[in-house]
C-alpha cells in the first residue's frame, strides 16, 4: 500500500493498493506477535519490523513531546518560510497541515489545521516508525502513507504526502515538504499530492534564489550550460562540483579529477573559453570582476578522455551500480591498449555484449569454442577484432592453436570470455596465466540488485502498437531484487520477455504473478538438485491450489505436517 510515485506522467496509473480494513487487521496481528498475512505488501511488513527493532512504541505519545528544531542550515527555512506562510489560508481551508522537514527529518515549520492537536517535531523512522516523509526522502520521489501503514496508534486516522527538497545544482536532498490530512479511505494519489508537489517546487526555486552572489554566478552559469538536453556538464568551485546526470554517465571519479586538474591548467593560462584534449569548452565564472570557479562543458559527440570507449553501451549492459561501474570502466582502460583482454564471470553476466562494446562498433570475428573445431576457424593472421565465447570449453588443440597465435602476435586484438566451473587443465591454465594480467571480473546479478530496475526497461521487448509498456509494482521489484538469479542477466531477461509475451492483465506486474522460485524467493540454504526439484514442485502445486495447503498435500500425496515441514526446510514463505 505504501507508495514511492515518479514524477506524475501522462496515462500513468496509479497501483493496486490493498483495503485499508485488510491492513488493520494485519497490523493488529503484527503488534499482538503473530506472523503476518501474505497479502501485506513487504515494504510495509518491513518498515513495521523496522520500527520494532529501533524501539518505537506504538501506544506511545512521547515523540509528540517537543517544539520545533532550529534548523542546521538556515538558508532552507529563510527560503522556505515566505512561501509556507502564504499558504496558510489554503491549508484551513483544507483542513490538512503543511511541515517542513530538514534532511534528518526534524520539523522546522508547521501549520494548518493538524489532523491531531498534538506535534511532532521528529519525522525520522527511529522516532516514530514509517513516515511519508522518510519514505520521500529515502526513494528520492514523491511518497503516501495512509492510516494503518503507519506504526504509531495515534496516525491510524491520518494520510500524508511528501516530496522531496533537493538543493540547487547537485540535486542533493535538503529536507521534505509534507501535507497530512484526515483518512482519506487509501486513494492513491493523495488529494493533497499537487499542493505538496507545487509547494515543493517553488520552495526549490527559492532556495536557488536564496543563494550568495557568488554561489548564484556559478549556479547560473552551469544550469545555463546544462540547458542542452543530454549535455555533459561539471562546474568547478574551490574544492565543490556540480555533476550533471549526463557527465556522470558518461564520466568516472578519475575522469573528473583528469577534467579539474585541465580546467585549472586552462584558468592559469587565462585561456577562457578553450577547448581541452578532451573536447571540454571551459567557461570562466566571475563576479565582480573574481574568478568565481568553472563551468567545463562537453560537446555528447566526444568522450571524456581519449580511453573511453566510443559508441552507447547496448541496452543489455544497463546499470549504474559501483560493482558494476568498476568492472566496465576497468575493461574499457584496458580495452583501449591494443592486446588481448579476459572477460571473466559467470554465465548470462554480460561478457559478450560487453566485449562487442569494448570494440568501439567494429564487427568482429566471433568464435565458439563451444562448436568445436575451433583451431580450423582461426585465421592464421588477424588483423581485425576477435572475440572468442566460451574458453573454458577449448579443447587441447584449440587452446595450443590460440597459445601459438598469442606468441607470434602479442597485440593481437583478442576478447576472450571464460566462465569458471570446473578446474582447467594444463594446457587451458596455461593459457588463463597468459591473460591473467589483463583480466576483468564481471559481477554476477545478484551482486549488483540496485541494477534491477535499470535492466528491467532495458531487457524488456518492444511493446505493440497500442499495448502499454511493461511496469511492475513495488512487491514485484523487491522479489526481483532478492531472487539470485543463477543465470544472471539471461535469466532475468527470459522472465521478463515470457511475462510480456503471455500475460494478459492490465496494469503492472504484480508479484503473484512472477515465477515461483522468483516470487517465493531463494531457499534458506544451498538444496541439492534433487530438494528443488521438490521445492519447485511443491511451489507450482501451490500456485495452481491457490495457496491452500490442505489440497495441496492432497494433491502431492503427502500429510499437511509433511508439507509444512518440507516449507520450513526449504525457506519458503508460502
Amino acid at each position: 500500500m505504501t507508495t514511492a510515485e515518479q514524477p506524475p506522467s501522462a496515462g500513468r496509473q496509479s497501483p493496486a493498493r490493498p483495503a485499508l480494513g485488510q491492513l488493520r487487521r494485519a497490523r493488529a496481528r503484527f503488534l499482538a506477535g503473530h506472523p503476518l498475512p501474505a497479502d501485506v505488501p513487504d515494504e510495509v511488513a518491513a518498515a513495521w519490523r523496522r520500527a520494532r527493532f529501533h524501539g518505537v512504541r506504538h501506544d506511545s505519545a512521547a515523540p509528540f513531546q517537543g517544539r520545533a528544531t532550529q534548523p542546521s542550515d538556515p538558508a532552507l527555512l529563510e527560503a522556505a518560510r515566505p512561501v509556507l506562510e502564504r499558504l496558510g489560508p489554503v491549508l484551513d481551508h483544507e483542513h490538512a497541515a503543511l511541515l517542513l522537514t530538514d534532511a534528518r527529518l526534524r520539523v522546522l515549520w508547521s501549520a494548518g489545521h493538524a489532523p491531531r492537536d498534538t506535534f511532532c517535531p521528529d519525522l525520522s523512522e527511529q522516532s516514530v516508525g514509517p513516515t511519508s516523509a522518510a519514505l520521500a526522502l529515502r526513494t528520492g520521489h514523491r511518497a503516501e502513507l495512509h492510516g494503518p501503514e503507519h506504526f504509531l496508534d495515534m496516525w491510524q486516522e491520518v494520510s500524508a504526502v511528501s516530496v522531496p527538497l533537493r538543493a540547487p545544482g547537485d540535486g542533493r536532498p535538503v529536507g521534505t515538504v509534507t501535507v497530512a490530512s484526515a483518512l482519506c479511505g487509501g486513494c492513491a494519489p493523495h488529494p493533497q499530492a499537487a499542493l505538496a508537489e507545487a509547494t515543493a517546487a517553488v520552495v526549490e526555486a527559492e532556495l536557488r534564489a536564496y543563494t550568495r552572489p557568488p554561489e548564484r554566478a556559478l549556479l547560473d552559469a552551469y544550469l545555463t550550460a546544462r540547458a542542452e538536453q543530454d549535455r555533459p556538464v561539471v562546474a568547478f568551485a574551490g574544492h565543490s562540483r556540480l555533476v550533471s546526470e549526463a557527465a556522470g554517465r558518461l564520466l568516472t571519479a578519475r575522469d573528473i579529477d583528469d577534467l579539474e586538474r585541465a580546467v585549472h591548467t586552462a584558468l592559469r593560462e587565462d585561456a577562457p573559453g578553450a577547448r581541452l584534449r578532451c573536447g571540454a569548452t571551459v567557461q570562466v565564472v566571475r563576479h565582480l570582476g573574481e574568478t568565481v570557479g568553472a563551468v567545463a562543458a562537453l560537446e555528447p559527440a566526444y568522450g571524456p578522455v581519449p580511453a573511453a570507449p566510443a559508441g552507447r553501451p547496448p541496452t543489455t549492459m544497463a546499470g549504474h551500480s559501483v560493482p558494476w561501474r568498476h568492472a566496465t570502466e576497468r575493461a574499457a582502460e584496458l580495452a583501449a591498449t591494443r592486446a588481448p583482454l579476459l572477460l571473466v564471470g559467470e554465465r548470462g553476466t554480460g561478457k559478450t555484449s560487453l566485449a562487442r562494446e569494448l570494440l568501439g562498433g567494429t564487427e568482429p570475428l566471433v568464435v565458439d569454442a563451444a562448436e568445436g573445431d575451433l583451431h580450423e576457424a582461426l585465421p592464421a593472421d588477424p588483423r581485425g577484432s576477435l572475440v572468442l565465447r566460451h574458453a573454458e570449453r577449448l579443447a587441447q588443440p584449440d587452446v595450443a592453436a590460440i597459445v601459438a597465435l598469442l606468441e607470434a602476435r602479442p597485440t593481437a586484438p583478442l576478447l576472450v570470455t571464460y566462465t569458471p566451473g570446473a578446474p582447467p587443465g594444463p594446457c587451458l591454465q596455461r593459457l588463463l596465466d597468459t591473460l591473467a594480467a589483463r583480466s576483468v571480473t564481471l559481477p554476477a546479478l545478484r551482486e549488483r540488485p540496485e541494477d534491477i530496475r535499470e535492466l528491467l526497461t532495458a531487457v524488456a521487448p518492444a511493446t505493440e502498437p497500442g499495448r502499454p509498456p511493461l511496469t511492475w509494482t513495488l512487491d514485484a521489484r523487491r522479489a526481483l531484487e532478492r531472487y539470485p538469479w543463477p543465470g544472471n542477466i539471461t535469466e532475468l531477461a527470459h522472465v521478463v520477455r515470457s511475462l510480456a509475451q503471455q500475460r494478459r492483465a492490465v496494469g503492472p506486474v504484480r508479484r503473484t504473478e512472477l515465477p515461483d522460485p522468483v516470487r517465493e524467493g531463494p531457499a534458506g540454504r544451498p538444496l541439492s538438485p534433487m530438494e528443488q526439484a521438490e521445492r519447485t514442485a511443491i511451489l507450482e502445486a501451490l500456485r495452481r491450489h491457490g495457496g491452500n495447503k490442505a489440497r495441496t498435500a492432497a494433491a502431492l500425496g503427502i500429510g499437511r505436517a509433511t508439507l509444512y515441514r518440507k516449507l520450513r526446510t526449504y525457506g519458503s514463505h508460502a
